[in-house]
């Protein structure tokens, strides 16, 4: 009896990871149709990410689709900045490192954060939509 009692706790951490993995995996499904709509998107546990266009959409993931989605048009942004750890880092960063990282979106009265979970991808993001607003000034 004293041993059953020892594999009671793994086999509730068994059921609750097996419960996490399939929550995730509907996460990820139910992104995969949300972002079909999009020419480039970015999912990660924190956020999910769209661009179309001129439109830039973002919300949080669930298990029925992205939602609380914010949209925002290339023109509204004035700048892009990475912020790392709480501190804003370079675009040109090769291998950034740290725990909290997200995009911030400068816009005329305020600033709008996406987070991301990591700060590699977050940099790709950032140098690709610093090209996307430069693209807009130039046309």
């Amino acid at each position: 009896m004293e041993r059953g009692l020892l594999w009671l706790p793994l086999l509730v951490l068994f059921f609750w990871l097996a419960w996490a993995g399939w929550n995730e995996y509907q996460k990820l499904e139910a992104y995969k149709v949300w972002a079909s709509d999009f020419e480039r998107a970015k999912y990660d546990i924190l956020s999910a990410l769209g661009q179309s266009g001129d439109t830039l959409t973002w919300g949080k993931p669930t298990r029925q689709g992205p939602i609380n989605l914010q949209t925002l048009s290339r023109q509204q942004i004035s700048s892009v900045q990475v912020w790392v750890d709480g501190g804003a880092i370079a675009l040109d960063a090769e291998s950034p490192t740290g725990r909290r990282s997200e995009i911030r979106l400068q816009l005329p009265e305020t600033f709008i954060s996406i987070p991301f979970t990591d700060a590699t991808l977050a940099v790709r993001w950032g140098r690709f939509l610093n090209e996307w607003l430069q693209s807009d000034q130039t046309v």
